[in-house]
């Protein structure tokens, strides 16, 4: 579990997180939505320690990592696993050698170790025979199931995901979020993932948090959403689905 309390971060005097205090649940697919400049991308920032937050403190079970130095940090980050929005695949590394990159850059198994882990990972996002291939000779489904595999590499207890089904095609998408939900349940870790996809927020959505103008405006999960009364929600998720229809 992930716990937020009371954080606010600004840049150059302009207030983009306003005092959120909220959890992220272990074993669950946990989503934060809002428009662009919202700060959702901010608070996931902060959550990895990418950003250093202004006030407030942010806990992993019952470790305030906000309050770490920046060595601990980069000690609990090997319990991370981060899906970056496109990818972030090493255009000139295989395969192979992009999931092995975190293998090779936090632990000293032996090479036919890290080999047997790579196939490991590259079988559960449903990947076969693709070590030997380059990012520009595989598709984007492809790409983002090899980011997923580098991701869960180390075994992290926490997930987070940064816009996973962006430049998809939606049954693509689909299948993007069905398998991130699998592993999330299979492996039991604390699944963050940022998105204005109204799909992904209705198919996997257990625990749904609404950022508005840098504050928290709305908690639920997938059914409560189509329920709300909440007018900034409701436009928000009008809006969303009718540029879906559009496209």
């Amino acid at each position: 579990m992930i716990e937020i309390k009371n954080i606010s971060k600004a840049f150059d005097g302009q207030m983009v997180l306003q005092n959120i205090s909220t959890t992220f649940e272990k074993g669950k697919t946990n989503l934060i939505i809002g428009q662009s400049g919202s700060g959702k991308t901010v608070l996931m920032k902060c959550c990895i320690g990418l950003l250093d937050i202004d006030e407030g403190q942010i806990f992993f079970k019952d470790l305030c990592f906000s309050d770490l130095s920046e060595k601990k940090k980069r000690s609990t980050r090997k319990e991370m696993g981060v899906l970056f929005q496109g990818g972030a695949l090493f255009d000139s590394f295989t395969v192979e050698e992009n999931v092995m990159f975190p293998l090779n850059m936090f632990t000293k198994m032996p090479l036919e170790e890290k080999k047997e882990k790579v196939n490991s990972v590259l079988n559960h996002v449903n990947l076969v025979n693709a070590n030997d291939k380059y990012p520009a000779e595989i598709s984007g489904g492809m790409t983002k199931r090899v980011a997923i595999a580098r991701a869960i590499a180390l075994n992290p207890k926490y997930l987070f995901c940064d816009e996973p089904n962006s430049g998809l095609d939606p049954k693509t998408a689909e299948l993007i979020d069905e398998l991130i939900s699998q592993l999330t349940h299979e492996f039991e870790m604390t699944t963050v993932i940022n998105t204005h996809d109204m799909n992904s927020v209705l198919q996997i959505g257990e625990k749904i948090s609404y950022i508005h103008n840098g504050e928290l405006w709305w908690e639920g999960d997938k059914t409560e959403i189509m329920n709300t009364d909440n007018k900034e929600l409701n436009d928000f998720v009008f809006a969303t689905e009718l540029t879906r229809r559009a496209k």
